[in-house]
C-alpha cells in the first residue's frame, strides 16, 4: 500500500482535529524544510523516528550501460539516507501475522 502526502494531511487532521486545509498545510511546510535543509547538507535526527542524511558518493569512471553495454562516467553526486531509529526499527523486525 502506497501512502500519500494527502493520506497523511487526512491521518494528522483526525488525529488532532484540525481543518483539513491546515493540516495539509503543515505537512506540506514540514516536507519544505526537511528538503531545504537536506539540500543544504544538513542531518534531520527525529527523535524515535530515524535520522536523514545526506550522503556523497565516490566517482564511477568505469561504469556500464547494460542496455547497450557502453562504457559510462557517472560523476560524485551526493544521496539522501535514512537510518530507522530504535522503536521503528523494533516495530519492523516483528513477524508479520
Amino acid at each position: 500500500m502506497t501512502v500519500t502526502k494527502k493520506d497523511l494531511s487526512l491521518a494528522v487532521a483526525e488525529r488532532t482535529g484540525c481543518k483539513k486545509s491546515l493540516a495539509a498545510q503543515a505537512v506540506d511546510n514540514l516536507f519544505k524544510v526537511m528538503r531545504e535543509h537536506l539540500i543544504q547538507g544538513n542531518r534531520i535526527e527525529i527523535r524515535g523516528f530515524g535520522v536523514f542524511e545526506v550522503k556523497n558518493t565516490k566517482p564511477k569512471p568505469a561504469a556500464r550501460n547494460p542496455r547497450t553495454g557502453e562504457r559510462i562516467f557517472v560523476p560524485a553526486h551526493r544521496k539522501t539516507h535514512f537510518k530507522p531509529g530504535k522503536i521503528l526499527k523494533q516495530a519492523l523486525k516483528e513477524p508479520i501475522g
